[in-house]
């Protein structure tokens, strides 16, 4: 049987993902500049 893989928690900081995962500096605006670490996923998927 396929596994499903777990969407991250929305609540969770872009900061926190960046450690978490090891790839500080990976988030960018849609203008190319480095998102704020305190932004929560949420808000950035609401953006797309």
């Amino acid at each position: 049987m396929a596994e499903k893989k777990r969407q991250t928690r929305s609540d969770k900081t872009v900061g926190s993902i960046e450690k978490e995962l090891g790839i500080e500096g990976e988030f960018r605006n849609e203008n190319g500049r480095d998102t704020r670490s305190d932004k929560t996923l949420g808000v950035i998927r609401k953006v797309k």
